[in-house]
């Protein structure tokens, strides 16, 4: 049968284009009826991306008419927004779809169920010589009481809300909760964050400092359990039941979005070694615990980041092909899409400080002035080498220029090669600012 690959999101579409351009015969097993593209495409990156751009023109807008600039504040229909996407979608998923057999691929639209080295699909058994296993995430779900009423969504069965909520309690304190926070704020409801912990606990001070700017008027209630999810006698949802140090209290609602963190999704696939999270263990060239049989993406584990599972889908394919495995890189970078874009990439055991400076007023944060919130901009060096070591943007389209400045950590630039750079003005965004203050720095002294 030549190679299988079960999952097309990321990791395992990238593998398979890889190995048929390659001269593989490759067999992709998809069983998402909207098509390819993975949880990326139909309910992470792509649906955030969507949904945030529509948040953001909503607010920009609203600024402008409390400044008496427009006439009108507009409100989102969300309602519309899903059904309009869902369309956009779709067609990229068709591109994806092209692209995939183009390269040479055979798709085959079915539930595959791997026991070891064999293959179950569409009633039939196979037993290829190489299987590659990319079947993504799903989200967590807690073991909290009413999580199965109506109106609880994950971000997997969020399209399927088609209305514009009112009242929104988001049980979760990531990366997802957050900018759905910020999301279902600018469509026009009261929202609430229930974290267990902190919010982005995980993440640089300053970042989190930001995201709170960004996320004002939106209610957080943190170190905070959620006891249940309440619902009426028609099994909808009502509120949601929490405590605190001070006793317990429902949040009235009349959505929920549990956004708790992802798991691996590893249903179906038995005769394989997982891990303590359910993760499906592999080594450093992508192979599970059975010869021929390889791993990649989100199913292996944390980050769960789109760049990362495309990165081990190639190391997989390139296993497979016998070729040699390229260094990963040592830093990644990640991105939170709020009012802002806060972008950051720090090396790690280092510690996140460095010079900070406001982000300069420019394209989509001009009108932010007023209200002192154009973003930040932090750059971490080496004092001996002037070597960049992290850095923390926080503005309208950081995003678009962090790869290429977590590319110059990872290459070992130092800012001295960037004294005679010479951004596009105007600009948002101020690290190139500080790297040339760090260089001009350095050559006086």
């Amino acid at each position: 049968m030549g190679v299988a690959v079960i999952g097309g999101g990321p990791a395992g579409r990238i593998a398979a284009m890889r190995l048929a351009t390659q001269g593989k015969e490759v067999t992709l097993f998809d069983r998402r009826p909207q098509g390819l593209g993975g949880q990326c495409l139909h309910e992470g990156c792509m649906v955030i991306c969507a949904q945030n751009d529509a948040a953001r023109a909503c607010e920009e807008t609203r600024t402008l008419h409390r400044l008496g600039i427009t006439d009108t504040a507009p409100r989102i229909d969300y309602a519309r927004l899903q059904e309009k996407m869902a369309g956009v979608q779709k067609t990229i998923a068709g591109v994806l779809d092209a692209e995939t057999r183009d390269a040479g691929v055979t798709i085959v639209s079915e539930d595959a169920r791997i026991e070891g080295k064999l293959i179950y699909a569409g009633g039939r058994e196979y037993e290829p010589d190489a299987i590659l296993i990319a079947t993504g995430s799903v989200p967590r779900i807690p073991a909290i009481p009413g999580t199965s009423l109506s109106e609880v969504y994950t971000v997997h069965s969020l399209p399927r809300l088609r209305r514009s909520p009112q009242q929104v309690v988001i049980i979760g304190s990531g990366v997802t909760a957050s900018e759905y926070a910020y999301i279902f704020y600018a469509a026009g409801a009261e929202v609430h964050i229930v974290a267990r912990s902190t919010l982005l606990r995980d993440f640089p001070e300053p970042l989190v400092k930001g995201a709170r700017k960004d996320l004002a008027d939106v209610h957080i209630c943190e170190e905070t359990e959620t006891v249940a999810i309440e619902g009426n006698e028609r099994g909808v949802v009502t509120g949601v039941r929490i405590r605190t140090g001070e006793g317990e209290e429902t949040i009235p609602c009349d959505t929920v979005l549990i956004a708790a963190g992802l798991v691996p999704r590893t249903e179906g696939i038995s005769g394989i070694t997982l891990g303590s999270r359910g993760e499906i263990q592999v080594n450093e060239r992508m192979e599970t615990n059975v010869p021929g049989v390889y791993a990649a993406g989100d199913v292996t584990g944390p980050p769960y980041l789109t760049p990362v599972a495309r990165r081990e889908g190639r190391a997989a394919a390139d296993a497979i092909l016998g070729l040699p495995l390229k260094p990963a890189p040592v830093c990644i970078p990640q991105a939170i899409h709020l009012r802002h874009e806060h972008s950051f990439a720090v090396n790690p055991d280092t510690e996140m400080k460095g010079i900070m400076i406001p982000s300069p007023a420019g394209p989509g944060s001009f009108w932010l002035v007023p209200e002192r919130n154009t973003g930040r901009s932090l750059l971490m060096t080496d004092p001996a080498s002037g070597r960049m070591t992290g850095f923390y943007e926080a503005a309208p389209q950081s995003s678009s220029a962090a790869g290429y400045l977590t590319h110059l950590i990872n290459t070992g630039v130092s800012v001295d090669a960037m004294e005679l750079f010479t951004e596009v003005h105007p600009s948002a965004e101020g690290i190139i600012w500080l790297m040339r203050h760090c260089a001009e720095q350095r050559e006086e002294r």
